[in-house]
């Protein structure tokens, strides 16, 4: 087993999932790549990326799209769910019901996907490389997440919103090169979150760089029990990381923690996002009173909401989702 922040996690062959609590401390001040670097990546990517055309499915001319990126959550995974990793309709996730029918989605999430790996062929990640070599994603790419949604989205102009959710395995592998040593992880931090942010920065930058001037949201982080100070301060630190780098860009962002909060702040729930039924269910636990990080479909449509509400605010006058 793996903690972070209070959160455990089970890494398994057939589940290679992420963690949803970063441990994140206060940030260095940003270190931007130059806009000349940014242009050269886009030049680079969509010049190389011919080859990727395939990957996606062709589009009705008279709809926009919605892109959705990121780890685990937009994925929609599910701990331990043995054959069903073979087919990735069995995982449904918030960009399923974002929407509606009214937008065409694909879903390029990594279960596993750090701001690094998501840029980077090599760069380190938490189990996106491993799931993807052995079981499909929603959308087949060989590149990289960052190179498959600049094809994308050089190609497909008509597209009207994109989210990313990211940051959450990137606290996990600090603590994982630590072994959960506090004074490391404590001593690894302002790195991390530099790191964190200077990644993010070249992502949001980069897709911009395409020429996309739709809805850019930054989907953040819910906690997975409002109870706990520790884990709730934590993420909302790095909640507090992503928006300094999506005002910086400007993306908006789809308050998950906001949601997930209200949701459980009723009598029977008492804060614990877990009993709000939200998440889900541990997968090993046989009292069932336990859940992992994951949302369940109720977390997930609550997510969609989110994220037509953020839409909704940047949009004054559209009267729904990708109009």
């Amino acid at each position: 087993m793996i903690s972070w922040g209070g959160i455990s996690m089970r890494i398994e062959f057939v589940a290679v999932f992420d963690s949803l609590q970063f441990l994140v401390g206060a940030a260095r001040e940003e270190n931007k790549l130059s806009q000349l670097a940014i242009k050269l990546i886009a030049a680079l990517v969509i010049a190389g990326g011919a080859t990727l055309a395939s990957a996606t499915p062709p589009l009705d001319p008279g709809n926009g799209s919605y892109l959705a990126l990121g780890d685990s959550v937009p994925f929609g995974i599910i701990a331990a769910d043995g054959p069903a990793y073979i087919n990735p309709k069995n995982f449904v996730g918030y960009p399923d019901y974002v929407g509606g029918r009214r937008l065409d989605t694909v879903n390029a999430a990594c279960p596993g996907e750090t701001s690094s790996s998501f840029i980077f062929s090599t760069g380190a990640d938490n189990g996106c490389r491993a799931f993807r070599a052995n079981f499909p994603l929603h959308v087949s790419y060989a590149s990289t997440q960052l190179n498959f949604a600049m094809n994308y989205l050089a190609a497909h102009k008509q597209t009207r919103v994109v989210t990313i959710q990211l940051g959450a395995n990137d606290g996990l592998l600090l603590e994982m090169s630590c072994n959960g040593d506090p004074a490391c992880i404590q001593a690894g931090l302002p790195q991390a979150v530099a790191t964190l942010k200077l990644n993010m920065d070249t992502i949001l930058r980069s897709l911009r760089a395409t020429g996309f001037r739709g809805v850019l949201i930054v989907v953040n982080y819910y906690s997975t029990d409002y109870t706990d100070p520790q884990q709730t301060g934590l993420t909302v630190v790095l909640n507090q990381t992503l928006a300094a780098v999506a005002g910086a860009n400007g993306a908006v962002i789809a308050d998950a923690f906001t949601a997930f909060k209200t949701a459980a702040s009723t009598p029977f729930a008492g804060g614990k996002t877990c009993k709000a039924g939200l998440l889900n269910v541990k997968p090993f636990d046989a009292t069932q009173t336990s859940c992992d990080d994951h949302p369940t479909q109720s977390g997930h449509q609550l997510l969609a909401d989110t994220v037509e509400a953020a839409y909704k605010a940047a949009s004054p006058g559209h009267l729904a989702f990708g109009e």
